[in-house]
């Protein structure tokens, strides 16, 4: 049984809420992803902040980044998957709410995040195909 910690990228880095939307860019950068899970006060998933967030809910409405915290722009109830949750769990969560990158955690603490790169990597051409379908339906 494949796992979502066998298709995972670990090494994931929380944004704590708190922090400013200017730094988590920084951080984005640093690391070289396109999206941070938010941590409330005790380490828990409260939200996912991506570069498109940023650039479209502050940087367009003429926000300024450093004055805007990620917990502001943390929106709904954040997905996850558990570690050993099986590749189909995984599927199923990322198709049911068209969502593109889901964190993993492992009692209670992030180990990693499952993106399309990583489904790519470990999926059949059937599997992404069915995924693309319903991730990326405008319906």
């Amino acid at each position: 049984m494949t796992t979502a910690a066998d298709i995972m990228h670990p090494g994931a880095q929380w944004i704590p809420a708190h922090e400013t939307l200017d730094r988590a860019a920084q951080l984005m950068r640093t690391l070289n992803v396109g999206a941070l899970p938010i941590s409330d006060e005790n380490e828990r998933l409260c939200g996912i902040l991506t570069d498109r967030d940023i650039v479209v809910g502050c940087v367009a409405m003429g926000h300024d980044p450093s004055k805007i915290t990620c917990g502001e722009m943390a929106k709904g109830t954040p997905r996850w998957v558990e570690a050993g949750a099986d590749v189909g769990e995984v599927l199923d969560e990322m198709q049911s709410h068209q969502i593109r990158r889901l964190p993993v955690i492992d009692n209670k603490r992030l180990v990693g995040m499952i993106s399309e790169a990583d489904l790519a990597k470990h999926l059949s051409e059937d599997q992404i195909a069915t995924w693309v379908e319903s991730v990326y339906a405008t319906s």
